[in-house]
């Protein structure tokens, strides 16, 4: 082998962990762990402002209508002073939101709290998954599913963490430890996050930060949504079906979720890797067909272990078909990275936002085990469209 062969095989391993990428790892660990630091403080929250079951579910609607308007804000505001800048900007207005969801105590500025806390949080997903695009531009090779896995992680500590310090050490408390760490994250992320400010004349004229007239990012937006939505099912019906469908007791219909959760932090660290090798449009066949024989599981399942392996066949499938889709939204020809993350992101979000109401409605007429099933035949329309995952390959092939 020659010493430029040797040089060859060498730069991969070398370039695969950079300052650069432990930079937005470190974004996405971030506000994954505000999320998973939220979970546990849910009730406690509700309890102090007095609300009822139906208050707190519009109290969380809140949070994901401060998203979807956010996002868009956001979008526009990366096309103008680059991902970095405004993933910082942003990450520093939400490091002390908790505290002041702590400490309110009125209904109204619970809802100010809570719809900045959902728009903060929705901002910052579309600078930083901008700047994670930028990345995988910069190291020429995909990076997007194990920030994503890293995202998984944040939240799987803050909210596995939470419970225990609100109980150990009170809610005030747990709010000031989870600011001190989430300030730590980014004191840490701050000089070494790729900077990526667009060049001085690239936007003057506004058009390509503007809303895109193409069909494309909406397209890749359907199968953003299409792709989430199934998430969504499982995040907010699966133990309930575990539960009323198939018999399950309260602490094996956990089971669904985690068994769902773990096979996708496990494959989004490996996504990457994969995709390498076989290429965007390849890797999410692949994942389509897996994640539809994971719901079809799930739906068909005559017992509670047969859909215990159905949802982990679904996060096995799922991990890694939105940071595909993703990276794709980053990547449009002619369009700014924040223009078309935005659109994608907005649209793949609101089908984690509104599809569980609209699956209760349906699933009081036809069980939950028709919808799992339904739900597969979504993933079969992104197999159809799944060669528009190619504008993913952009980043590094």
């Amino acid at each position: 082998m020659s010493q430029s062969d040797v040089e060859k095989a060498a730069r991969p391993l070398a370039s695969y962990v950079t300052k650069e990428r432990a930079g937005v790892a470190l974004l996405f660990l971030m506000n994954g762990f505000m999320i998973g630091a939220w979970a546990p403080k849910i009730p406690e929250f509700a309890s102090r402002l007095g609300l009822s079951e139906k208050e707190l579910g519009l109290m969380i609607l809140v949070f994901g209508v401060g998203s979807i308007i956010m996002m868009p804000i956001a979008g526009s505001q990366i096309a103008r002073f680059g991902s970095s800048t405004v993933s910082k900007f942003i990450a520093v207005f939400l490091t002390p939101m908790l505290l002041l969801l702590s400490v309110t105590g009125e209904i109204w500025s619970g809802v100010v709290a809570i719809f900045l806390f959902g728009g903060l949080i929705g901002a910052m997903d579309v600078a930083m998954n901008a700047n994670a695009v930028a990345t995988e531009k910069h190291m020429r090779r995909a990076i997007m599913s194990s920030c994503h896995a890293f995202w998984s992680l944040g939240g799987l500590i803050g909210a596995s963490t939470g419970g225990f310090l609100i109980q150990w050490a009170g809610v005030l408390p747990h709010a000031i430890i989870v600011t001190v760490v989430a300030a730590l994250m980014i004191v840490l992320a701050w000089r070494i996050v790729l900077h990526d400010a667009p060049h001085p004349d690239e936007h003057k004229d506004g058009t390509k930060s503007r809303l895109p007239r193409s069909p494309l990012p909406w397209l890749i937006g359907v199968i953003a949504l299409f792709c989430m939505i199934p998430e969504g099912a499982i995040l907010d019906w699966g133990a309930l079906y575990m539960r009323n469908e198939l018999g399950a007791s309260v602490a094996l219909s956990g089971f669904a979720f985690a068994g769902f959760s773990l096979t996708m932090a496990i494959m989004r660290f490996a996504g990457d890797l994969i995709r390498d090798r076989l290429g965007a449009v390849m890797t999410l066949r692949i994942c389509g067909t897996i994640a539809i024989c994971g719901l079809a599981t799930i739906g068909l399942a005559p017992n509670t272990t047969i859909a215990i392996a159905g949802f982990a066949l679904a996060g096995i499938g799922i991990s890694n078909m939105v940071p595909i889709v993703f990276s794709a939204a980053g990547n449009l020809p002619g369009m700014a990275a924040g223009v078309g993350l935005s659109v994608v992101t907005t649209m793949g979000y609101s089908g984690i936002l509104l599809a569980p109401s609209v699956i209760g409605f349906v699933a009081e007429h036809t069980g939950l085990a028709s919808i799992f099933l339904a739900l597969s035949g979504f993933l079969v329309v992104v197999l159809a469209v799944s060669r528009l995952a190619r504008h993913a390959d952009g980043t590094h092939h």
